[in-house]
């Protein structure tokens, strides 16, 4: 059986359960060891006496409080447990409130109460009642030397007792660039939040806990594996100069986003065509120009009702075209002899007049004569 870290009893009004402390929790950090740089010895922590130097075992380690500089009040457990033995060896109830009033910032460290001795039936009484009632008990207890803020949850089978962080260990949010509460205050369209929304829908699952674990840790020990294996266990990798931040980017279409995430296609059609317009002028609305002139209109794609007209015309069109362009063509031979035909009568117009000028000349010096 597991030993108990703590025992005591459930106090609120006159009804008392008697209880143990087990923890709820386990680590499974990584164990890393600090070594010296120079010949890989591991490092160790020492204890010693800052008087004379040198090591103190645990046999002879006290606790004092320091009522002024070098100072001390010497504690013993006795002590401790004597200044409010009640407060030492009971878990008291002081309200019962909804568990959703208790933000998440409060909880610390869960650990599983245990029935005690004599107490399974009221054990069981307490935590059928909380979970009739849809509360959690707000409760005190002193756990070594620290006074804590407690809730007690109705678990599957049992009752957990996790500890509350005190009001004023909890930091505000002053300071923090957050954006505002609701969608009009930031900008935030409902179509976006749909998508959003559809999202969430589409990766919504139950809860599956053992489903989750550290993979780092597991890519860390790979690594390991490896440097044994390349027989590169005394090797120092140093950071590399070329692993640079990617640069941020900032998302302007959100929808598009959403879209990629969703797997869906983008629409066809003259919805589809509307949406990207949309979609364009946001994008150049968002964008900062210093040209004086306005940017050039979007070329609208021409509206289903004239590619229908000419698609029922069909053959008829072409035909028409074509005849058209035949008679075009045997026209133009025509038209080329006819203009060579006026070039060279504007060429004699000029000559005839010339050689009229010419005669006349001639007819006036013989009368002369």
């Amino acid at each position: 059986m597991a030993r108990a870290l703590w025992k005591g009893a459930i106090s609120f009004g006159l009804v008392h359960i008697p209880v143990e402390l087990h923890s709820a929790v386990k680590s499974n950090d990584l164990d890393l060891t600090m070594l010296d740089k120079r010949d890989f010895s591991p490092i160790g922590y020492k204890r010693y006496n800052k008087t004379t130097e040198k090591e103190v075992g645990w046999d002879n380690i006290i606790k004092g409080y320091e009522y002024q500089a070098g100072e001390y009040v010497v504690l013993s457990d006795e002590d401790l447990r004597q200044a409010n033995v009640k407060a030492t060896q009971t878990i008291d109830i002081l309200a019962f409130v909804d568990a959703e009033d208790v933000p998440l910032t409060y909880y610390e460290t869960p650990y599983y109460l245990a029935p005690g001795r004599g107490g399974d039936k009221v054990y069981a009484l307490l935590r059928e009642t909380l979970r009739r009632a849809g509360k959690i008990g707000i409760a005190t207890v002193v756990i070594r030397t620290k006074q804590h803020l407690c809730a007690l949850v109705a678990a599957e089978d049992g009752i957990i007792m996790n500890t509350l962080r005190y009001a004023d260990e909890i930091r505000d949010t002053e300071g923090l660039n957050l954006p505002d509460k609701g969608t009009k205050a930031t900008g935030i369209k409902e179509k976006e939040l749909e998508m959003a929304l559809s999202l969430v829908e589409g990766m919504s699952e139950d809860w599956a806990p053992e489903q989750y674990h550290d993979t780092y840790k597991d890519d860390v020990l790979a690594l390991v594996e490896k440097k044994i294996k390349a027989k590169q266990t005394k090797t120092i990798t140093m950071p590399s100069k070329d692993d640079e931040a990617a640069p941020s980017t900032n998302v302007i279409d959100l929808v598009a986003l959403l879209k990629q995430s969703l797997g869906a296609k983008p629409g066809k059609g003259k919805a589809a065509a509307a949406d990207e317009d949309e979609e364009e002028d946001e994008v150049e609305a968002d964008e900062d120009t210093d040209d004086d002139e306005p940017p050039p209109k979007a070329r609208r794609p021409a509206p289903r009702g004239s590619a229908s007209v000419n698609a029922r015309s069909g053959s008829r069109t072409g035909t028409a075209s074509k005849s058209t362009a035949t008679a075009k063509a045997k026209a133009s031979p025509a038209k080329a002899e006819a203009s060579k035909s006026v070039a060279k009568k504007a060429v004699a117009k000029p000559a005839a007049k010339k050689s009229t000028a010419k005669s006349a000349s001639t007819s006036t010096r013989r009368r002369a004569a």
